[in-house]
C-alpha cells in the first residue's frame, strides 16, 4: 500500500512539474461558426499585438456564463487597461448552438462570439471541461490556461493580462 500511494505521488508531482513548464504555443487552426452562421478560422484572430481572452464555454454551463456575465461588467475597463480583446467561443453542440445568439444578444456581451458546434477548436486546445480560458500573448502565443471558475477568478486573469500587456513572462 505503501508502496502504491509513494508512486501515485511521484506521477502526480511529475505531471505537475510538466504541466507547469508547459511551453508557449500558437492558437491552433480550427474552424468555427460566427453568430451569423459564417465559418472562421481560429487562426485569424488577432489584437493587434495586445492580450486576447479565449474563453471556451456553453448554454448548459452556469459556471460559464456566470463568469463571463461577471465579466462583462467590468470588460470595457480591462479594454482601456490593457488593450485585451475577449472571444467567447461557445462549445454548444449543434442542437444547442440556436440557443447561443439569443443568449449573448440577451446580456449585450461586447465579446466576439463564435461556435464550436462540433468542438474541432475545443480538441485543438486540449480540454474536456467548459469554462476553460487561455490568454494569449502579443505574439498570438497561448501563454496561460485556467479550467473552471469560482467567484474573483477574474482579478486572476486581469493581473495575467496586465502582465501580459506589460511584455513580462508569465508563471503558471
Amino acid at each position: 500500500m505503501k508502496k502504491l500511494i509513494l508512486l501515485s505521488l511521484i506521477t502526480l508531482s511529475s505531471g505537475l512539474i510538466a504541466y507547469s513548464q508547459k511551453e508557449a504555443r500558437s492558437i491552433p487552426s480550427a474552424n468555427v461558426k460566427d453568430l451569423e452562421g459564417n465559418t472562421v478560422n481560429t487562426k485569424k484572430f488577432s489584437n493587434e499585438g495586445k492580450p486576447m481572452i479565449i474563453n471556451f464555454w456553453a448554454t448548459w454551463c452556469t459556471p460559464c456564463k456566470r463568469e463571463l456575465n461577471n465579466i462583462a461588467d467590468i470588460y470595457d475597463d480591462w479594454v482601456e487597461e490593457t488593450g485585451v480583446k475577449l472571444i467567447a467561443i461557445s462549445i454548444d453542440d449543434s442542437r444547442n448552438a440556436g440557443k447561443v445568439a439569443p443568449y449573448v444578444n440577451g446580456k449585450g456581451w461586447e465579446y466576439e462570439c463564435y461556435i464550436d458546434p462540433n468542438q474541432d477548436f475545443q480538441r485543438a486546445i486540449g480540454f474536456q471541461n467548459p469554462p476553460y480560458t487561455a490568454v494569449v500573448d502579443a505574439n498570438g502565443q497561448i501563454v496561460w490556461t485556467h479550467s473552471g471558475y469560482k467567484e474573483g477568478d477574474e482579478e486572476k486573469l486581469l493581473e495575467v493580462v496586465k502582465k501580459v500587456a506589460a511584455g513580462e513572462k508569465i508563471e503558471h
